[in-house]
């Protein structure tokens, strides 16, 4: 017996075929069936082929050793899965029979041999002969089938199907191609088969039976199923960059056709970004369940609930799997299997109740590292995992790890990256008398959180205090490492007490001589476009004055106690980065109880409106603030302002500032003569006790005392000595000098040069502020007993 398909390759090739011409199958299969002819084919032949009809004859074939052998067959035409028609062709030697063989023997010997399950049906659908394969898959013996219908078998749906469609066959002459799913008698499971029907007609073209082509279809139809499974996998696993959410990912993949339940546990320092360690020498691991997925409803056969830890012995099959790196097979009456189930709490229990049948454990290793396990149980399923049920599994284990193992990768850069901008912007905001503040703080990716705005509040001496905005045009790390070095540039010279327009002055010659690394920058002046944008003011308490100077970024918003919003006119000034061009300074007078409010452009200004209607917002937010709560302000400017994600970095200050009265400042003036110092310093202590800090008082005239010294040996007049009460004590000494002094360590025999270096011990720290009519030398104090400071807060 021969079957080609529709182009005349030759798919089948029995043994008596081999025998009879020489070939074995793998020299034939694949190659066109003309090329075993010794001779042409008769023209009945041919016209019978070209109609796709039957035809019966006498042809030459080649034997393999070259010599022609005559033989008789018989062709029928039959379709294949593909819909194309092929051929089934039944060939005898025309020789005379040797050894006194006869044609039912050798038809006999055909049957019995034969490799597919085929049936002979008469014109009225009784079977006549079958294969011995097909009485096999039906059950019974060639006596019990003989003459008898399939439906008289065994009743049920598959044979009366079959019945029906046999009928069809010989009533219409066209043959029949179909999907089957049955379980033969000693199958644990159903199996897939392709049926064939295929009229049988005599010379005439008169129908007088019909043949029946059961060819079992399972392993291409698991294949089939795998390769989807595969390409499911793909698809489906690493949507996200989340450990857990692949982990879960590959567990809903898993479930289903191919396992019955499914958990994925991963080690726990995979879930912080972390690359684990596994020693062969611990004692155990620890595995967090990340994912878990069954055919059944609330996964009654976890043990660990997803988010829960368990921990295994190193004996274990688990955790030799781990350590290993080497996948396993397990049946029921595996002993260490049952031995490790056993010792799970409930673990015999689960196994009994739901009938677990097999099991796979599949380390999930990427790049070199093993980053946890997964775990595949059948027990609705009879069939056993078998060796390529593993290996596909670790072929959906191998993509799922290489996922986890990129949403680890990335959460431990964006782990860094948190860090990194926690680490740069203010944690608290410092707790400053003259001002209560509050902040906040939105990246433009909420998944990474880095940006290159930044907002600070900084003391100054003399009670002020210097309020900070900025933005780094760009977003990332290197906008974030940018950011952090601006920031601490602009901290350095807020320290040296420089005005704002010398301080942006300044921050703008550092970026361009010094490299600070602005994104994009190869050096030098306007070789990017990537700048930077600043707005400095300073707040002084005791004259409610506000010095604003701004580099390229948005004036700030006041908002009078009567809730006038107003944007005072600013000179903008250049972004930093540009050089060339000079900043101003503008003093604003500050009324009580108002607020002033300081962001960065992407509050304000986005792809979907701009910056007047982005403004206009603001205003009506900020409208009602006068007297809430500095947090609730903040939370309505952005509810208000912000109405989808912003594109941009979005940092918001609010300040409150306030006024120190006459109880909290005390001013004399100091005549520029050496006999003023005593006078000086009793002052002083007359002033603490006033304001109860006598335990304050010696520390304090000493400082008087070497201070108003200094300004009227090396000053110049008018002299005049301040003294401040916050929740420190502060100590000034103006004149009109810019000479400023030094502090240095005297010799043995110098009758001076001790007097800065003893106020620099004795208070808590110390400076020199230059203005423009000369300079102050201060000194602050810490108080015993502090006042409460005004609450400051900022949060991200």
């Amino acid at each position: 017996m021969v079957s080609t398909d529709s182009m005349g390759r030759i798919t089948a090739w029995s043994a008596d075929a081999e025998r009879l011409l020489g070939y074995a199958p793998e020299e034939i299969l694949g190659t066109y069936a003309t090329g075993l002819l010794a001779a042409k084919l008769p023209v009945a032949a041919l016209r019978s082929f070209v109609r796709r009809r039957e035809w019966s004859g006498g042809i030459a074939a080649r034997h393999r050793y070259g010599q022609g052998v005559p033989l008789t067959v018989h062709a029928s035409p039959a379709q294949g899965t593909d819909g194309e028609i092929g051929w089934i062709v039944m060939a005898s030697s025309a020789e005379p029979v040797v050894q006194g063989t006869a044609a039912p023997a050798l038809a006999s010997w055909v049957l019995e041999q034969l490799p597919v399950a085929v049936a002979f049906h008469d014109r009225q659908n009784r079977m006549v002969s079958a294969s011995h394969l097909m009485l096999m898959q039906m059950g019974m013996t060639a006596a019990q089938q003989r003459g008898r219908p399939l439906r008289e078998f065994s009743p049920g749906e598959t044979f009366d199907t079959t019945d029906a469609l046999t009928e069809e066959v010989l009533r219409t002459g066209k043959p029949h191609v179909q999907e089957l799913f049955n379980q033969a008698p000693g199958e644990i499971g159903p199996r897939a088969h392709s049926l064939y029907i295929t009229p049988v007609k005599d010379p005439d073209g008169q129908i007088c039976g019909a043949t029946v082509t059961v060819i079992d279809t399972s392993p291409h139809r698991k294949a089939r199923q795998r390769l989807a499974l595969v390409n499911d996998a793909s698809t489906r696993i690493g949507s996200t960059l989340r450990p857990d959410r692949t982990a879960q990912e590959l567990a809903d993949v898993s479930c289903g056709d191919f396992a019955d339940f499914v958990c994925v546990d991963l080690l726990e320092p995979v879930l912080q970004g972390d690359e684990p360690n596994l020693r062969p020498e611990d004692d155990g691991v620890t595995l967090y369940r990340a994912g878990q997925a069954s055919v059944l409803d609330g996964h009654p056969e976890s043990l660990t609930e997803c988010g829960r830890t368990s921990r295994y012995r190193k004996d274990t099959p688990p955790a030799e799997a781990l350590v290993q790196g080497r996948s396993s097979r397990h049946r029921l009456d595996d002993p260490r299997y049952r031995e490790w189930v056993a010792s799970l709490p409930g673990g015999s229990h689960m196994v009994e109740t739901h009938g677990i049948s097999s099991v796979m454990m599949v380390p999930l290793r990427a790049r070199g590292i093993t980053l946890g396990l997964a775990v595949f149980l059948r027990h609705r399923n009879p069939e056993l995992f078998d060796e390529d049920d593993l290996l596909l599994a670790e072929e959906i284990a191998a993509r799922a790890a290489v996922c986890i193992d990129n949403a680890r990768r990335y959460t431990a850069q964006r782990n860094t990256a948190l860090t990194l901008q926690r680490n740069l912007l203010p944690r608290h905001l410092p707790h400053e008398p003259a001002l209560e503040v509050a902040s906040r703080y939105l990246p433009a990716d909420p998944h990474t959180g880095i940006g290159g705005d930044w907002y600070d509040v900084i003391p100054l001496s003399g009670a002020r205090v210097a309020l900070v905005v900025g933005d780094v045009v760009g977003r990332g790390i290197q906008a974030s490492a940018t950011m952090g070095r601006l920031r601490t540039a602009v901290r350095t010279l807020a320290d040296v007490d420089l005005p704002p327009d010398e301080l942006l002055t300044h921050l703008d010659d550092i970026i361009l001589h010094h490299d600070v690394g602005l994104p994009g920058r190869s050096g030098g002046p306007g070789s990017d476009d990537m700048w930077a944008t600043c707005l400095y003011a300073v707040y002084d308490p005791i004259t409610r004055r506000c010095s604003v100077a701004r580099a390229g970024h948005p004036a700030p918003v006041l908002v009078a106690p009567d809730g006038t919003v107003e944007v005072p006119d600013l000179p903008a000034g250049p972004p930093l980065g540009m050089g060339g061009l000079p900043f101003e300074t503008t003093e604003l007078e500050l009324p009580e109880n108002c607020l002033i409010t300081l962001y960065t452009n992407g509050l304000v200004q986005s792809r979907r409106h701009d910056v007047e209607s982005g403004l206009r917002r603001l205003g009506q937010a900020l409208h009602q603030s006068p007297g809430r709560p500095l947090e609730e302000v903040c939370d309505t400017v952005l509810d208000t302002v912000l109405l989808d994600e912003p594109d941009d970095d979005v940092a918001l200050l609010v300040a409150r500032p306030s006024r120190f009265d006459a109880s909290q400042v005390a001013t004399l003036d100091v005549p520029p003569e050496p006999s003023a110092v005593s006078p000086a310093r009793q002052w002083a202590g007359t002033q603490l006790t006033a304001w109860e800090l006598d335990d304050a008082a010696f520390v304090t005239e000493l400082v008087v005392s070497e201070l108003v010294t200094n300004a009227i040996r090396y000053g110049q007049p008018p002299i005049q000595l301040r003294l401040i009460r916050t929740t420190s004590l502060i100590c000034e000494v103006t004149d009109s000098s810019n000479t400023a002094p030094h502090l240095r360590r005297a010799r043995v025999y110098d009758e001076g040069g001790r007097g800065l270096l003893l106020v620099a011990q004795l208070s808590q720290r110390w400076g020199t502020r230059h203005t423009t009519r000369g300079k102050t030398i201060w000194s602050e104090q810490a108080l015993p007993e502090p006042f409460m400071p005004t609450t400051a807060t900022g949060r991200a």
